[in-house]
C-alpha cells in the first residue's frame, strides 16, 4: 500500500530523500536541513524529525511484508542506547550470513527482554535451529522459557567468540545515532532505530522489491 502524502507542503520527493539521507548516513537533523537549503528547499529540522517519525513505521511494515527468508543459525547480542541520558538496550539478531533478523529497544536487559526479541523474530522468519548468544542469564532464561511455552527444542550455544557477526554488525547503528546525540524520548528512538534498520536491511539486499540499488528500492517500497 502506498504512503499518503495528501496535506503536506512538500513534494513527496522532497520528504522521502530527506527521511533516506538521515536514516542511512552520518548526518544530524540540522547538517540536512542545511544540505536541503543549499538546493532551493527551506525545510526546518524539526519537520524533518516529524517525517522521520511519522513514516518509518508504514515503510517498517511494507519492509517486513516484502522480507527475504533467513537462515536458521541465529546470533543475537545488545547494545546500549541513551535515551533522556539513560540506558536502554537494543537487541538484534543476524543470521550467519549477517542477514538482520530483528531487533526489540528495551527498558531493561531481562529474562523478558530476550523473550520478546525471540517472539518477535520468530513470528517473522519460524523457529530456528539454533541460537548463539552471550554469556547473559537473562538471554538463557528467555529461551528456556520460550522453547517451555512453544514446545520448542532451539538449542543455546553461549560461545563469545561465534558472536563477533553480530558484534561487528552493530557498528551501522553505532555509526548512524552517534550524531544524534542521544534520543529525548523511547518513542522516537524506537522509531528511528527502526528506518536506520529497515536501511541497513535494504542495502544488504534483504528485501523482494523492484529496483537495482538501494535508493531506488527505498522508493519502490514508499509506492
Amino acid at each position: 500500500m502506498a504512503l499518503s502524502f495528501k496535506g503536506r507542503h512538500f513534494q513527496k520527493s522532497i520528504i522521502l530523500t530527506s527521511i533516506r539521507w538521515y536514516l542511512s548516513y552520518k548526518l544530524s537533523l540540522r547538517d540536512l536541513e542545511e544540505m536541503i537549503s543549499e538546493r532551493g528547499v527551506y525545510v526546518d529540522h524539526s519537520t524533518i524529525h516529524r517525517w522521520v517519525l511519522h513514516y518509518t513505521p508504514e515503510l517498517e511494515t511494507e519492509l517486513r511484508e516484502r522480507k527475504k527468508p533467513v537462515s536458521g543459525r541465529w546470533f543475537w547480542d545488545e547494545l546500549a542506547i541513551k535515551v533522556k541520558g539513560k540506558l536502554k538496550w537494543l537487541y538484534r539478531a543476524v543470521d550467519e550470513d549477517g542477514e538482520t533478523i530483528d531487533f526489540l529497544l528495551t527498558a531493561k536487559r531481562d529474562q523478558k527482554a530476550a523473550l520478546r526479541l525471540l517472539k518477535k523474530a520468530v513470528r517473522q522468519h519460524g523457529v530456528p535451529e539454533k541460537i548463539n548468544a552471550d554469556k547473559s542469564g537473562a538471554n538463557a532464561a528467555g529461551l528456556k522459557a520460550f522453547n517451555h511455552e512453544h514446545s520448542t527444542d532451539i538449542e543455546l550455544w553461549q560461545v563469545k567468540y561465534l558472536n563477533n557477526i553480530v558484534e561487528q554488525d552493530h557498528r551501522r547503528v553505532r555509526q548512524r545515532t552517534r550524531p544524534m546525540l542521544g534520543f529525548k524520548t523511547f518513542m522516537s528512538a524506537a522509531k528511528t532505530i527502526a528506518g536506520i534498520e529497515m536501511m541497513a536491511m535494504i542495502k544488504k539486499g534483504q528485501i523482494d522489491i523492484q529496483g537495482s540499488t538501494p535508493f531506488e528500492q527505498f522508493y519502490a517500497l514508499a509506492g
